[in-house]
C-alpha cells in the first residue's frame, strides 16, 4: 500500500461538550488592551490592593518551616476546624466532618458538579452568571436552563414564581450565586426559604455560590441601625448540614487572596469520601504552606474583612454618585459583591462597546454579554480600588461618550 492509498487522519479535536465552551468575553476584552497605554482596568474581580502581610508572613513562615509535601485530600485537619468554627459562628453548628478544603473557589464549583451531575441531567441557573458556573455543568453533559434576573426600579431582581416553574421534578441541580457576580444581586432570606422548601420536595440538589457572602453592604454601617450582619443571607442559616445543600466558598474576596487559589466546600458528611477521591483525581490537594496561611485567615482577619466591607461599600456608594451624573447611564447601588452592573448608550452590543473603550480611551470594564445573553445590554466595572482611580475612569468614560456623540 502506498502512502496515498493510507487515510486520512481526522482533525484532533477535543470532544463536542468542551469545544461548545463560551470562551471568556472578560479576558477577549483584557487581550484588546495589549499594547495600549494607560489602560485602567476594572474587568477583573479583584481588588488592587495585595493580600495583607498578616497572610503573607504567615505563608512565609510555613514555607521556612517546610509545609511544602502533600496533605490530606480534604484539607489538614487544622483549617478544617477553623473553618467549621468560622462557618458555625457565621451559620450555626458545624462540623469538620462537612468541610472540604479546595483548590480554589472555582475548583469547588467543579467538584460540586461532579459529585451530583453527569450527562443528560437538568441544571437551573440563575442568570446573569460568572460564566464558569453556567459552562461546568455543560463540561460533564448536563443540560443547562437559565432564569433571569429583572432589572428595574430596584435594581436586580428575582421572579421567585418564574424560578419555581423552572424547577420542575426532573431538574437534577440549582445553581445560585449571591450576593451575586455581575449583578450584586442579593436573594432574601424569604426568597431561600422558598426556594430551599422547594428543593427538598422535588430532590433537587442546590448548589449556593457564596463566595461574596462577606461582601454585603445592606448594613454595613453598624452605627446606622444599631446592627450589623457580618454575611448576606445564607442558605446553611436554613438547611441542615446532611441536606441536599452543597455551599461553595473562597478565601479569594474577604482576605484578598485571589491569586492563592484556596477554597472549601461545606456539604453532607455522606459525600465526603467520594468528594475526596474526586480531589485525588483532580488536584490530590490545596499545597500545605496556602492552607496554614488560610488557618491565619480565619482566625485573625475578622477586623481585617470587616474594614474591608466599609471600604467597598465607600468605593460603590462614590461610584454609583459619579455614574449617575454621566447622561445615558442607569445604575443602582447593590447590596453585595465588588461590581456595578449597569446600562449606558451602545451597551445592546457590549462586547464592541467595552473593546472599544479599550483602544480609544484606555478604559478597561466587563461586557455585560459575557455573562450569558440576559447581560448583553449591562457592562460591569469592578469598584474594589481607591475613589481616584475611579474618578480618572469615570472621566475616560465620559471622554468617550463625548466622542461617539460629536458629529
Amino acid at each position: 500500500m502506498s502512502e496515498s492509498d493510507l487515510p486520512v487522519p481526522s482533525i484532533p479535536n477535543a470532544r463536542d461538550a468542551v469545544r461548545a465552551l463560551r470562551p471568556s468575553q472578560i479576558r477577549e476584552v483584557a487581550n484588546a488592551g495589549f499594547g495600549v497605554d494607560d489602560v485602567l482596568p476594572f474587568w477583573f474581580g479583584e481588588s488592587d490592593r495585595v493580600t495583607p502581610s498578616f497572610i503573607r508572613d504567615s505563608a512565609s513562615a510555613a514555607l521556612a518551616a517546610g509545609a511544602t509535601f502533600y496533605t490530606h485530600n480534604l484539607g489538614i485537619a487544622p483549617l478544617r476546624a477553623a473553618l467549621a468554627r468560622y462557618v458555625g459562628e457565621l451559620h450555626g453548628p458545624t462540623s469538620p466532618d462537612h468541610v472540604a478544603v479546595t483548590s480554589a473557589g472555582v475548583n469547588a464549583l467543579m467538584l460540586a458538579a461532579q459529585l451530583v451531575v453527569g450527562a443528560g441531567d437538568r441544571v437551573v441557573a440563575v442568570t446573569p452568571l460568572w460564566p464558569n458556573l453556567v459552562e461546568i455543568p455543560k463540561i460533564l453533559g448536563a443540560h443547562v436552563e437559565t432564569v433571569a434576573l429583572r432589572y428595574g426600579e430596584r435594581g436586580w431582581q428575582l421572579d421567585i414564581e418564574r424560578l419555581l416553574a423552572a424547577l420542575t421534578p426532573d431538574t437534577r441541580m440549582l445553581l445560585i450565586n449571591s450576593p451575586n457576580n455581575p449583578t450584586g444581586w442579593v436573594m432574601s432570606r424569604d426568597e431561600q426559604r422558598t426556594v430551599l422548601a422547594h428543593c427538598r420536595r422535588h430532590g433537587i440538589w442546590l448548589v449556593a455560590d457564596e463566595v461574596y457572602e462577606r461582601l454585603y453592604y445592606a448594613d454595613a454601617d453598624p452605627g446606622a441601625s444599631g446592627t450589623h450582619s457580618r454575611t448576606a443571607p445564607s442558605f446553611l442559616d436554613l438547611a441542615g448540614r446532611d441536606e441536599r445543600v452543597i455551599c461553595v466558598n473562597s478565601f479569594s474576596k474577604a482576605w484578598l487572596m485571589t491569586g492563592w487559589r484556596l477554597g472549601w466546600i461545606v456539604a453532607p458528611a455522606t459525600l465526603m469520601d467520594d468528594l475526596g477521591k474526586l480531589v485525588e483525581y483532580n488536584t490530590s490537594c490545596a499545597p500545605a504552606f496556602v492552607q496554614q496561611a488560610a488557618i491565619t485567615a480565619v482566625e485573625q482577619g475578622e477586623r481585617f474583612t470587616q474594614e474591608l466591607v466599609l471600604d467597598l461599600k465607600a468605593s460603590r456608594d462614590h461610584l454609583v454618585r459619579a455614574l449617575s451624573a454621566v447622561p445615558g447611564v442607569d445604575v443602582k447601588a447593590p447590596l453585595g459583591a465588588m461590581y456595578l452592573f449597569f446600562s449606558m448608550p451602545g451597551a445592546s452590543r457590549s462586547l464592541e462597546l467595552c473593546k472599544a473603550m479599550v483602544r480609544e480611551v484606555g478604559l478597561g470594564v466587563a461586557p455585560g454579554s459575557a455573562f450569558g445573553p440576559q447581560g448583553e445590554g449591562f457592562v460591569r466595572w469592578c469598584y474594589a480600588c481607591d475613589t481616584a482611580r475611579l474618578d480618572a475612569g469615570v472621566e475616560r468614560l465620559k471622554q468617550f461618550l463625548a466622542q461617539r456623540a460629536a458629529p
